[in-house]
């Protein structure tokens, strides 16, 4: 996109903190790189917002929360950022409704990257001085924040360019080819276990205290649940058989009309995928794993399959013995790949994974001060818990305590499962 190329980009590389500013700015305007202007401005769905949008909000929090607070003589960009780009932070302002996020023609995309230069020349002024503790830590959250929308970035482009009568795609090139994967059981003894962080290196309040669960024996599946597995699923009559599902769930499914993941699709009699390299064949992604999925589908399935979902503490003992590592955003396939052979893959990157944990404070959860305990705190009502990143997750944001959160039937985001059993 070539609004976006020829743009100073100095911001105190000169420090460890700055080369780490630079390179998370950097990556959420390369996402763009591929999008006009007029792709910018799409909202598809309720959950999405622009990519101008975003642009705009990860610089609004710096602005918010460590520029005005923290360096002297700081003046705004614009006195109307402040609530036009705020996403729920009541203590801040009030904010337009996220449905009208499609609507804001002005300000323009170049005004937005103005203000994105604005910011990060403050910024460099701000990392390039003495920083107390409490600052680097708001900016470490910051760019946090920012990798979080770098994510959300993927599932708004993709879900506007599967909105799009012409399903383009957002990246040329094939996906690798799948082989298949053998599916075994790896046992765990449980017991008194202790998950949470342990307070070495950043992670978001909702991940601490670290505190103790009692864990029953039980196995866990050496790897994701494929597309091929999940057909066999629907073929069964998976999505017409009321006591496979949870009650709210079945009411969603008929209410929606669900038959399939999102991004599935019939054409000729032979299922398609729609990714961000554009629509693939179902044939050829068999052996991959399952993506798009909500809470509901993977309960359901899991139920078909005699299984269950793991909770989250039994998925986090098992990944915390392991290198975060995966299938992730800097592989550049954009899409979930099949596992290699091995005792337990896939805990990284490829799809988040549905536990059956609803997203709840730990014990003795005590959340930020001020208006950034907003970020966590007050989604721990009626959401489900995810684990272990995605295609689309940038690989230095992802850990094994890292817990993620959506609503039962939310699925435009790259979710799949893992089954466990007893």
């Amino acid at each position: 996109m070539g609004t976006l190329n020829g743009l100073d980009r100095s911001v105190g590389r000169d420090t460890e903190s700055g080369r780490q500013f630079s390179s998370v700015r950097e990556q959420t305007e390369k996402l763009c790189e591929p999008l006009t202007p007029e792709d910018m401005m799409v909202q598809s769905c309720p959950e999405a917002s622009p990519a101008k949008w975003h642009l705009a909000h990860t610089t609004w929090f710096f602005e918010t929360f460590v520029l005005s607070e923290f360096l002297p003589g700081y003046r705004p960009f614009h006195p109307d950022f402040i609530w036009l780009f705020n996403s729920y932070y009541n203590a801040v302002s009030d904010q337009p409704l996220k449905k009208l996020r499609g609507s804001f023609s002005r300000p323009s995309l170049v005004e937005i990257l103005e203000y994105r230069r604005h910011a990060e020349a403050a910024m460099a002024r701000l990392i390039d001085s003495d920083m107390p503790v409490e600052v680097e830590r708001r900016v470490v959250l910051g760019l946090h924040h920012e990798q979080q929308h770098q994510e959300l970035l993927a599932y708004d482009i993709k879900n506007a360019f599967w909105s799009n009568p012409l399903h383009p795609a957002y990246k040329a090139g094939e996906l690798p080819e799948s082989k298949k994967s053998e599916l075994t059981w790896v046992s765990e003894d449980g017991g008194l276990v202790e998950i949470g962080h342990d307070g070495d290196g950043f992670c978001f309040d909702n991940e601490q205290p670290r505190h103790k669960v009692f864990l029953e024996p039980f196995e866990l599946a050496s790897r994701l649940v494929t597309c091929g597995e999940y057909l066999d699923f629907m073929r069964d009559g998976g999505y017409e058989r009321p006591e496979l599902w949870l009650s709210e769930g079945w009411d969603t499914v008929t209410a929606q009309q669900w038959r399939a993941p999102l991004y599935w699709f019939q054409a000729e009699d032979e299922w398609q995928v729609f990714t961000l390299r554009g629509a693939v064949g179902l044939k050829a992604l068999l052996d991959t794993p399952v993506c798009h999925v909500s809470y509901f589908e993977a309960d359901a399935f899991a139920r078909w399959a005699g299984k269950r979902l793991p909770t989250e503490a039994e998925w986090e003992v098992v990944a915390a013995t392991l290198p975060a590592k995966g299938n992730l955003l800097e592989s550049g396939v954009l899409h979930p790949v099949a596992g290699e052979q091995g005792s337990l893959r896939q805990m990284f990157g490829d799809v988040w994974e549905w536990t059956a944990s609803a997203y709840l404070g730990y014990p003795g959860f005590a959340a930020l001060p001020g208006a950034l305990g907003e970020y966590n705190g007050k989604f721990m009502c009626n959401q489900m818990v995810l684990r272990g990143g995605s295609a689309v997750t940038p690989a230095s944001h992802i850990r094994s305590t890292y817990r993620n959160f959506f609503s039962p039937a939310t699925r435009w985001q790259f979710s799949g499962m893992r089954l466990a059993n007893r």
